[in-house]
């Protein structure tokens, strides 16, 4: 196959073939388009999302190793068992989707800057009023103390990020979403890259033609109408 930079025409949100990713850098396929909420639809359904930082065109990328989480292989430690007995915690679902994005992008652009632009905050803001995006959210005391976020489709979760102001925040939250998932019968959540917090978690990589062909298995599932409704996760660590 001849492998090029893809430009998106604004007249479609179709992409081209994810194996057409440059080798170099990995896994960039296109530029351009826009990030209407069909568009990001279209994109997380082919393997595909979107990265890039401000002052940069938007950016699709579908890498040659993608980083998984199997939800079977998610490693919860005893020390993160203890902390949750000393440090009690609320889990909800879909209860605070913009405080959590915002969240996100805050914990990160002080210190290394941030791809969650304020043009992607609006994109998937937008994608959780049409039920695209969803968010988990824990909470201590009544204070927003962790959270994550990503889309789910099919039986698949694509984690886009997280942020915690407590210790051990993050390790909850992906660990009540694990639950989640596993009680509606879900498939496994998509990671997009590997990095060394998650593989302590249980993440692996996989190549990009296994996962386009999980991806392609799990458009059958039909999760319940009330899952990603708002509301608190009761005994979700039980």
């Amino acid at each position: 196959m001849i492998k090029q930079l893809y430009q998106l025409s604004p007249e479609t949100v179709d992409f081209p073939d994810p194996e057409l990713a440059l080798d170099e850098p990995d896994g960039l396929l296109a530029i351009g388009g826009d990030l209407s909420v069909e568009r990001i639809k279209n994109a997380y359904n082919t393997g595909i999302f979107p990265w890039f930082s401000d002052y940069e065109p938007i950016m699709w990328w579908s890498p040659s190793m993608r980083g998984v989480i199997e939800l079977n292989e998610f490693h919860v430690s005893r020390s993160l068992k203890k902390h949750l007995k000393r440090f009690p915690v609320r889990v909800t679902i879909n209860h605070a989707f913009a405080h959590v994005i915002n969240a996100c992008r805050e914990q990160r652009i002080d210190a290394e800057g941030t791809w969650i632009t304020e043009q992607m905050m609006h994109a998937y803001i937008e994608a959780h009023h049409q039920g695209l995006a969803h968010s988990l959210e824990i909470w201590h005391q009544d204070e927003l103390v962790a959270g994550l976020y990503g889309i789910m489709q099919n039986g698949i979760f694509c984690g886009e990020s997280m942020f915690h102001q407590v210790s051990n925040g993050s390790k909850l939250a992906m660990w009540a979403l694990v639950n989640w998932l596993k009680k509606h019968q879900a498939h496994f959540i998509d990671c997009q890259l590997e990095n060394p917090y998650l593989i302590t978690l249980g993440a692996k990589v996989i190549p990009r033609r296994e996962f386009l062909t999980r991806l392609k298995l799990a458009h059958s599932y039909v999760p319940k109408k009330d899952m990603w409704q708002p509301q608190e996760l009761i005994n979700i660590y039980d």
